[in-house]
């Protein structure tokens, strides 16, 4: 790979060859996170400097260069991985292409910025980790809700113990993209190309959250649905958010093969008790995604649009005590990277900006910071654990 130097008072920054996969929607944010990263880590001592777009779609290579610079575009992803140029990688693509492109990233020698669920399946995604293990390289996924200052702020109440033992716990990653019966049949809707639906997409968000603020999940028994069966068939190229009027003659349908919602109870190895539920189809929740957690002596309750937000009840006794908001400030996970004082809320974006530092930092000690690979293999687990509960209608283990 290939590294430059460039001073600036008085120390020296290196920066790598970074290119993007996949020009959508989430390649324009990783891009975007790249292009702040000085921004808000001006300390850091390596930085990406983006080089190359790959996408097989000439129109989203054409609004990648507008939108984010004079790069090259290629129209085959392996040019970016032969690039020797190039030094970290990042694959934001459907996920049906994520274990044959994180797993080419690794075996080239290069870092890895890969998008969750990392595959279609536990397989997928430990083809993809044994990858990275093996190469010695560095690489981190989307699991970007907890870089958020005020899940990091739980996290450290609940390691604390100021809320006793974990007791029970409810867990939402609720959203309407999906509710209209008019948006086409995208790859998100297809078993080849989406896998299980709302587990790869909301499911692997809400199980990484489950155990990093709780710990390992020991077991849990689920049931999944489909509300919307069928859907118009898309034209090439369109947003998997494109919406059709379902009056217009001549749509052609095609069948929904994976889920829309799942609810599942999740038993904790610290015993601990869990509902979560997931949907794409919640009309009137827009990314309502967030947990509210009790414990022996105190709860916890974060929204995730409302970030900058903690409900708090610690403290003496049990009984009438009072739940207070404290907002989020410097001293909360990487809240004064963005702002100076307290009660500005920082956003999805800004949150991926903490993603891509963990994993620059990660690349210059040589050890993991932020979500792994091994990460997304407990969250692949957790979600197959959900379909096995769904049709044996058992109690399935999470190993």
């Amino acid at each position: 790979m290939s590294t430059s130097s460039s001073e600036h008072s008085g120390s020296t920054t290196n920066r790598i060859g970074y290119g993007v996969i996949g020009a959508g929607w989430m390649g324009h944010v990783h891009a975007r996170a790249a292009a702040r990263l000085a921004h808000h880590y001006a300390d850091l001592p390596l930085r990406p400097a983006l080089v190359a777009v790959a996408d097989t779609l000439p129109e989203h290579r054409d609004a990648f260069v507008n939108q984010l610079g004079p790069v090259q575009a290629h129209e085959d992803w392996r040019s970016i991985v032969d690039d020797p140029d190039i030094g970290i990688v990042s694959v934001t693509v459907p996920n049906a292409l994520h274990a044959e492109i994180g797993e080419a990233v690794a075996r080239a020698g290069k870092h890895l910025w890969i998008e969750k669920p990392v595959g279609l399946s536990a397989t997928d995604c430990q083809r993809v980790a044994t990858a990275v293990r093996e190469s010695g390289v560095q690489a981190a996924v989307g699991f970007n809700y907890r870089n958020f200052p005020m899940v990091e702020r739980a996290r450290e109440l609940i390691v604390s113990g100021a809320i006793g033992s974990p007791t029970h716990a409810s867990f939402r990653t609720l959203s309407d993209y999906a509710a209209d019966p008019g948006g086409t049949l995208s790859w998100r809707y297809t078993h080849a190309q989406g896998g299980h639906g709302i587990l790869a997409d909301l499911g692997s968000h809400g199980f990484d959250l489950i155990r990093i603020l709780l710990g390992d999940i020991d077991e849990l028994v689920a049931d999944t649905s489909t509300f919307i069966e069928r859907r118009p068939i898309a034209k090439p190229g369109s947003s998997h958010f494109a919406i059709v009027d379902l009056l217009d003659s001549g749509i052609d349908f095609g069948d929904v093969e994976n889920e829309d919602y799942f609810c599942a109870i999740v038993r904790m190895s610290n015993r601990a008790l869990v509902t979560y539920e997931a949907g794409r189809t919640a009309v009137g929740d827009q990314c309502n995604y967030g947990f509210h957690i009790h414990g022996a002596h105190g709860s916890l309750s974060w929204d995730f649009r409302r970030s900058d937000e903690l409900s708090i009840c610690v403290g003496d006794g049990h009984q009438g005590r009072p739940t207070q908001v404290a907002y989020g400030g410097p001293g909360d996970g990487e809240y004064h990277r963005f702002q100076p004082g307290a009660g500005v809320a920082i956003g999805y974006d800004d949150s991926k900006v903490i993603e891509l530092a963990r994993l620059m930092q990660s690349i210059a000690l040589g050890k993991p910071i932020g979500a792994t690979i091994e990460d997304a293999l407990w969250a692949s687990r957790a979600n197959e654990a959900v379909v096995a509960s769904a049709s044996s209608r058992n109690w399935e283990r999470v190993t």
